[in-house]
């Protein structure tokens, strides 16, 4: 009988040749290969979102510099226009003012071409019945006999002379209800009217004259200024000079 201690005859069995397992052939996977490769497509990905965010964000800032460029280009524009407008605005009321002066200034000047006509029109007229009633005046004082010291008194005056002031100072002579008075009545003394009047009563009755009344009203001082000069000189046409003088200053004032 066999020892227990004796190796049995399978554990003392020498190996006959290789394995099955050795037999089977090697599959090389490549994990190492494609864990690199995907590493570095990981890498070269978020590069390329990284670069992507940036020149979006950069594309994204330019753009609204753009945006903020346009704006105020914009805006200026606006300004500009809104300035030229203010200054064609302008310059159309300065040229409607200037056509709306012309028509007046030519209105203005019709209208006064048409008044000096009017005045010329009226100074002729006024010229002849002055005349007429000079000689209806010369026949009537020389039939009755009434007026003889009127004739007295203005016998002092040059009947030529005084139809030279008559015309160029635009007056009339009137007579002022008695015998030793006479009224001197001036038109075209007011720019601002042309056929306003104004008169003075010359008292002829004293060897100096005297100025009664008169209308307008006039300061009796420059008044007695002018009598002082007439019957000094003795000369009429210093008397109607002086008194259509204060008139005038007079109806300026």
């Amino acid at each position: 009988m066999a020892s227990v201690f004796e190796p049995s005859q399978s554990t003392s069995r020498q190996p006959q040749g290789p394995s099955m397992a050795d037999t089977l052939p090697s599959i090389a996977f490549g994990f190492d290969d494609l864990r690199d490769r995907m590493a570095r497509f990981t890498t070269k990905f978020d590069a390329f979102i990284e670069q992507g965010r940036k020149r979006l964000l950069e594309e994204r800032n330019q753009f609204r510099m753009n945006v903020a460029e346009l704006q105020e280009d914009q805006r200026m524009k606006k300004k500009d226009i809104e300035i030229l407008q203010l200054k064609t605005n302008t310059h159309q009321q300065v040229m409607a003012k200037e056509a709306a002066e012309m028509q007046a200034m030519q209105t203005q000047i019709a209208s006064l071409t048409a008044q000096r006509d009017k005045q010329a029109t009226t100074r002729d007229a006024l010229r002849s019945r002055s005349r007429r009633r000079r000689r209806t005046s010369r026949r009537g004082w020389r039939r009755s006999g009434a007026h003889a010291a009127q004739q007295e008194s203005q016998a002092r005056f040059n009947v030529p002379e005084l139809d030279f002031w008559v015309t160029y100072l635009c007056m009339r002579i009137e007579g002022a209800g008695a015998e030793d008075r006479l009224k001197f009545v001036y038109t075209h003394v007011d720019e601002k009217n042309w056929d306003r009047e104004a008169w003075f009563e010359l008292c002829t009755g004293s060897r100096d004259y005297d100025v009664r009344h008169c209308r307008p009203k006039l300061e009796r001082e420059k008044v007695e200024r002018v009598l002082e000069r007439v019957n000094e000189t003795r000369e009429l046409s210093v008397l109607l000079k002086g008194m259509r003088e204060l008139f005038v200053e007079a109806l300026k004032s």
